[in-house]
């Protein structure tokens, strides 16, 4: 452990920070640390008096890093020098629990160190982990949750678990006869859950259902499917993007019910802003397409505005009928696309070389 004690300094003022640890600074630049990053970052950190950053520089090494990837870890989150050698063999331990191997947890420490050093309880991540396997979550899933959103981790195993019972409660109050795999799915699909309140997936869920009346077997389906990948937005955002939707549908010639079957088809609009979904429409009536195909197929709405501009034109360049072919070509991967193109075009070619 480095201990070191500063030198005297008046204070100007009584609410002045401490000055930083010069003995501690000179550790970090041997080490390669960017102390400015640092600064940024956490930087009562670099006042403390007693740290650990030989220790963890140690240890990481040990597990294979380099001094390039220690220093970026260090800069990124400074806080983790002060974790006890203990406390570092311990946590390493449990996150084995949930990877293969050590190269595969160091490769997503390197990304985001928050993941592995925000939290300091080792108890709560072990329980945590246990409760969540418990419930059936997939040693998959489970490695997404500490990778993607690491925060679940950080919250008690009792805020965890109330927000199965919520989802199981949202299962049973739309006639659902498997919470447990209702709650399952719901998390698979969307990883960020157990970072939001109960209340907000309520709010969202409540405005869903009520908004657009839908049956209970509509909305297990929806919430099992993509619907539960919009259950921790922003309420107020989720409002304000079901409305505006709403109103531009009303304004092309549709209802309510092709309101409720677009997100029923690809509820993953409501992510699009309000302006940037008009604008898209806009730009989907002006090439020519039909909105009753866009209700059908609403995918293409994730497209770029720029992406569907030059898609129409290249389609229209070749003389596609929309009409009589539909728009799924609109929402293909790019590489299906080019080839969609080049057949297009070679009939195109074989067209023109047949004698009238």
């Amino acid at each position: 452990m480095c201990v070191t004690s500063c030198p005297p300094r008046a204070c100007s003022s009584k609410h002045a920070p401490p000055p930083e640890n010069e003995s501690l600074l000179e550790n970090l630049s041997i080490l390669g640390v960017d102390l400015a990053s640092a600064r940024r970052r956490q930087p009562g950190v670099l006042r403390r008096h007693l740290t650990n950053e030989q220790g963890l520089a140690h240890f990481l090494q040990s597990k294979g890093a380099d001094q390039e990837t220690v220093a970026s870890i260090i800069s990124r989150f400074p806080r983790s020098i002060t974790r006890s050698c203990e406390h570092l063999e311990e946590r390493w331990r449990l996150w084995r629990n949930v990877f293969r191997s050590d190269a595969e947890v160091l490769g997503v420490l390197s990304r985001s160190p928050e993941s592995f050093f925000r939290s300091s309880d080792n108890k709560n991540l072990e329980e945590n982990i246990c409760f969540l396997m418990t419930l059936g979550i997939t040693a998959r899933d489970l490695h997404r949750l500490v990778t993607t959103a690491p925060r679940t981790f950080s919250n008690s195993v009792e805020l965890n678990r109330s927000m199965v019972e919520f989802l199981k409660s949202v299962c049973v109050s739309f006639g659902g006869k498997d919470p447990e795999r209702f709650a399952r799915t719901v998390i698979s699909r969307n990883l960020y859950v157990f970072i939001r309140s109960t209340g907000r997936i309520r709010a969202n869920v409540e405005l869903l259902s009520g908004s657009l009346r839908l049956s209970h077997a509509e909305a297990l389906a929806l919430f099992q499917s993509h619907g539960a990948q919009i259950l921790d937005v922003s309420h107020e955002s989720l409002k304000r993007n079901l409305e505006s939707l709403r109103t531009k549908l009303r304004s092309l010639g549709c209802g309510e019910d092709e309101l409720k079957r677009m997100i029923l088809n690809y509820s993953l609009v409501l992510f699009v802003s309000s302006e940037r979904l008009n604008q898209k429409l806009d730009c989907l009536m002006d090439g020519g397409i039909h909105v009753q195909q866009v209700v059908q197929k609403p995918k293409v709405l994730d497209f770029s505005i720029d992406c569907i501009r030059q898609r129409l034109h290249d389609l229209h360049g070749l003389g596609y009928d929309f009409q009589k072919s539909g728009i799924a070509v609109l929402d293909s991967s790019r590489k299906r696309f080019l080839a969609k193109l080049e057949r297009l075009s070679s009939a195109e070619n074989e067209d023109a070389r047949s004698p009238s």
